[in-house]
C-alpha cells in the first residue's frame, strides 16, 4: 500500500475510535463520554489533570479542582438520585399474604399524615404477594424479596433494616390501620423525645373483617407512664396489655440499641421488644383505636396459645429478677393468679373467630 495511503488509514481510524489505548481501541464516543466523567468532581467542582508525565499518559497523581470551577455541575443524568428521608417508615414483612395484602396496603395508604414510606418485605412467598404490592405504583412503596425464607423474628429484625425513617411501625400482612392513625402517634413522639414507645387501642377482627372484640387494650396505660409502672401492669394483667405491632409506634434508633426482636421466644416478641425498648424511654398509651388486628385459622397465635402462655410466664419470671424493673413481690403474686384467666381469655378469642369462620363457610 503507498506510504500516504497508510497515513490517510490511519488517521480515518483515529477520528472513527479516538486515539488508542493500552486496553485496545475506543470508539470516538466512549472516549468524549470518559472525558466528561472523569472531569467532573462528585461535588460538582470541574477537574483538571496534573500535567503529562514524559511518556506521554496521564500522571498517576489525584486530580485536583480547578480555580473558580464551581461554576460547571455534572449533567443531571450524571447525579445519584436521593430521595428524601420520610419522618416514618411503615415496614410490612408479608409471606403468602395474597388474602389481605391489598386491603393492607390500602388502608396504610390512606393515612391523613403523609411523609411516610412502605417498605414491603417479601419472605420468599410462593404465591402473588409481591406482584400485589406492585400493583399499586405508589412511589411511596418499596418493595424487596428475599432469597430464601427466614424465620419470623429473622424477617422482621431484616424489614427494621431496610427502613429510613427514624420513626418505625411495624404491620403485619393481614392487620390494619385506621386513616388517623400516625397522625395521632406521630405528633406526640415528634413533641417529647423522652418517649420510647407510644401504643394505641386496637379492635380484634376476623377473616372477613369484621370487629369481633372493640378497642381492646391498654389496660390502666392510657397517658404517660414509665417503663416500671408499664411492666409492673404487664406482670399483674398476666398477658400482653399493650398489644401487636400494628399499633405501636417506636424509634429506629432505639430498636438497634436494645437489640431487635429476639429470636428465642417467637411468641411474646412484640412484648419483649416494648419492655427493652422502656428501658430507654416512656410510654404513651393513646385512649383512640387506631389499628385492628386480625385473628383467623391461620394466625400464628390462634395456633400457638400453649406456647404463648408458657413464654409469657417465663418473661414474667424474669422481670421479676430485673434489677432495673422494680416488679415487687406482690406484683408477681397477682400475675401468677390472673396468667390462667389471660389465658383462657385468648382460647374464647379464638374460639369466637373459629365460629365465625365456620358460620361463614356454611
Amino acid at each position: 500500500m503507498p506510504v500516504a495511503a497508510a497515513g490517510d488509514l490511519r488517521r480515518h481510524k483515529a477520528y472513527l475510535h479516538g486515539p488508542p489505548s493500552r486496553y485496545g481501541t475506543r470508539s470516538r464516543g466512549c472516549a468524549q463520554f470518559s472525558r466528561r466523567v472523569r472531569d467532573v468532581h462528585p461535588a460538582g467542582v470541574v477537574l483538571h489533570h496534573r500535567p503529562h508525565s514524559t511518556d506521554g499518559r496521564w500522571s498517576s497523581r489525584p486530580l485536583v479542582p480547578r480555580p473558580g470551577g464551581d461554576r460547571r455541575s455534572p449533567p443531571e443524568r450524571y447525579r445519584p438520585r436521593v430521595l428524601p428521608i420520610p419522618s416514618v417508615s411503615i415496614c410490612l414483612p408479608v409471606y403468602d399474604g395474597e388474602q389481605f395484602l391489598a386491603e393492607t396496603i390500602r388502608s396504610v395508604l390512606d393515612q391523613t399524615y403523609r411523609d411516610f414510606e412502605v417498605v414491603v418485605l417479601d419472605n420468599a412467598s410462593t404465591d402473588q404477594s409481591g406482584n400485589i404490592a406492585r400493583s399499586f405504583g405508589d412511589p411511596r412503596i418499596r418493595i424487596e424479596r428475599n432469597r430464601e425464607t427466614l424465620p419470623q423474628a429473622e424477617n422482621w429484625n431484616r424489614v427494621v433494616e431496610l427502613s429510613r425513617a427514624p420513626l418505625v411501625k411495624v404491620v403485619c400482612a393481614d392487620d390494619l390501620l385506621h386513616p388517623r392513625c400516625l397522625e395521632l402517634q406521630v405528633a406526640p413522639m415528634d413533641a417529647d423525645p423522652g418517649l420510647a414507645v407510644v401504643a394505641a387501642r386496637r379492635h380484634m377482627i376476623d377473616e372477613q373483617s369484621r370487629v369481633i372484640v372493640p378497642r381492646r387494650g391498654l389496660s390502666g396505660l392510657v397517658g404517660v407512664r414509665t417503663g416500671v409502672e408499664v411492666a409492673r401492669r404487664v406482670v399483674r394483667n398476666g398477658s400482653n396489655p399493650i398489644g401487636e405491632s400494628n399499633n405501636v409506634l417506636f424509634r429506629r434508633d432505639d430498636f438497634f440499641t436494645v437489640g431487635g426482636w429476639k429470636t428465642d421466644r417467637p411468641y411474646i416478641m412484640d412484648l419483649d421488644l416494648w419492655l427493652r425498648l422502656l428501658q430507654l424511654g416512656d410510654f404513651l398509651g393513646l385512649p383512640e383505636t387506631l389499628a385492628a388486628f386480625r385473628i383467623g385459622r391461620g394466625t400464628v397465635s390462634s395456633n400457638n396459645e400453649e406456647k404463648i402462655y408458657e413464654q409469657q410466664r417465663m418473661l414474667i419470671e424474669e422481670l421479676g429478677d430485673s434489677p432495673y424493673f422494680q416488679v415487687r413481690g406482690l406484683d408477681l403474686a397477682v400475675g401468677r393468679m390472673l396468667a390462667p384467666a389471660g389465658r383462657a381469655r385468648r382460647r374464647a378469642l379464638y374460639t369466637i373467630s373459629k365460629v365465625a369462620s365456620r358460620g361463614d363457610a356454611a
